[in-house]
């Protein structure tokens, strides 16, 4: 199998990882001459620290970023105590990675380019699709270097603007408003303390002041404030908005910068035929929440397996413009609330952090009130040997989790909507538990779950079954 990925950002590396993984042939394209460089979108979700996970990037993505700072608030120049844009979490059993973690977009996509590399994949710069045309067997991409190839698949991750999605005829409804304007980039200032963020603004309207949070790994701040009429990204318009609420706080240099518009947009299909969206050029998020690159990610997570198996196509846009829909419901709320001026605009609270996720109607028989994710869980093996479910699930395959003594099935070429799939089955245990025969481990099917964790994160009861799909939900 052949698929072409139009767009190098975190969405088209991402499922170009997938891909890579599973045996499919893929290239990555995009227009740009060189790699971005800035922060952008540079929170990562709590989901999303899943899919690295998974991926084999979580070591490195941990490595390079940190943990939200505090933000140190300061009002008409006082003190004003602290606040954080989400409440830090201790991790759980089932949820190994509560709380978001902080990366600039250019460090994660150079991470995300590295992993691709162990697959012989790279993103090929300088390469625009100019047109494509499909028929049932595949589809005919025409290359800006004058190539023309021929691939099972093409997926459009190439952004808000996306020439596939145009290409394709998928209307993109929603609204763009230009009366209200946010500044932000990557500023350099030595007045500041790197560890920490900072709120400068006045007591009547602390929304309307400038924002600074740290960018780890890089000695900068990503900077954001409203903008006035005529304002523009420069670094002298950046220092005046300052000036104005931090008298003597210097920034003596940017980077990456941009004048953001409040665009909220959904894309009313995210297949035809055998062209796919993701990311932005499927939906378009307001930056409040911090939920545009992570949900890209997760689209691209969730067509992988199923592009590579041939099986669930239809799925992908029933499952993930739901999700779309809902996280720009949410999205859009706080983005109201900060128009409006409401302090607690920044507040994040779980419902962004992607772990409610659900693909299965409230009635379906196993159906989780958290969502379909399969929780993580520390267990051991036969043997003694400390693993977590994460561990087990790891990989392109499906799993099955068995909790009780019965022997879990070989799982070879089970069927799951109409394909047959690679499936691991595991036999869970509970303390003092034999597996049939009296005897397990041998063969590394049977866990042990001594603390009582998995079957409290499933609900589970002895002959319960959970089938776990490559993606990591419950099928």
């Amino acid at each position: 199998m052949r698929v072409l990925v139009v767009g190098g950002g975190p969405t088209g590396l991402t499922l170009g990882i997938d891909l890579a993984r599973r045996g499919v042939q893929v290239r990555i394209v995009d227009k740009a001459e060189r790699f971005f460089e800035g922060s952008r979108g540079d929170g990562i979700q709590p989901r999303t620290l899943e899919v690295f996970d998974d991926l084999g990037v979580l070591d490195a993505v941990r490595e390079t970023g940190a943990a939200q700072a505090v933000i140190r608030v300061r009002l008409d120049g006082r003190p004003a105590g602290e606040r954080w844009m989400t409440e830090p979490r201790e991790p759980r059993p089932d949820v190994p990675h509560p709380n978001p973690w902080v990366l600039g977009q250019s460090q994660l996509e150079a991470i995300l380019r590295a992993r691709l590399a162990e697959f012989g994949v790279r993103v090929e710069l300088g390469t625009e699709l100019v047109g494509l045309e499909q028929d049932e067997d595949g589809v005919t991409a025409r290359l800006s270097t004058g190539e023309t190839g021929r691939f099972d698949h093409l997926v459009g991750a190439d952004g808000g603007a996306s020439f596939v999605r145009k290409a394709v005829g998928v209307a993109f409804p929603g609204t763009t408003d230009e009366t209200y304007r946010v500044l932000v980039g990557d500023v350099a200032t030595p007045d500041l303390d790197p560890a920490t963020g900072h709120w400068f603004a006045s007591a009547a309207n602390p929304v309307a002041g400038v924002i600074l949070t740290p960018l780890p790994g890089t000695g900068l701040f990503q900077y954001a404030t409203p903008l006035g009429e005529g304002d523009d990204a420069s670094l002298e318009a950046m220092q005046a908005a300052l000036d104005r609420f931090a008298a003597g706080v210097r920034l003596t240099g940017r980077g990456w910068s941009t004048v953001w518009r409040p665009n909220v947009r959904l894309a009313e299909h995210y297949r035809v035929g055998r062209v796919f969206l993701a990311g932005d050029a499927a939906h378009v998020h307001p930056p409040t929440g911090g939920q545009g690159m992570n949900t890209g990610v997760q689209d691209a997570y969730n067509l992988g397996w199923k592009l590579a198996s041939g099986s669930a196509l239809d799925s992908y846009e029933t499952e993930r413009r739901g999700v779309a829909a809902r996280v720009l419901g949410v999205s859009t709320g706080l983005l109201r609330k900060y128009a409006e001026g409401h302090e607690d605009a920044f507040r994040r609270g779980e419902e962004g952090f992607g772990l409610d996720i659900t693909y299965r109607g409230p009635d379906t028989v196993g159906h989780r009130v958290s969502g379909d994710r399969a929780p993580d869980a520390p267990v051991r093996t036969g043997e003694g040997k400390r693993i977590r479910l994460f561990d087990l699930f790891r990989g392109p395959h499906f799993t099955r989790l068995t909790f009780g003594g019965g022997a879990p099935g070989t799982g070879d070429g089970a069927a799951h909507d109409g394909a047959a799939h690679d499936e691991r089955a595991f036999t869970v245990l509970g303390p003092g538990e034999m597996p049939s025969g009296g005897h397990g481990g041998d063969d590394g099917r049977y866990v042990v779950d001594a603390e009582g964790h998995a079957h409290a994160a499933y609900a589970a009861s002895p002959g319960d079954s959970f089938l776990v799909r490559p993606d990591g939900y419950l099928a």
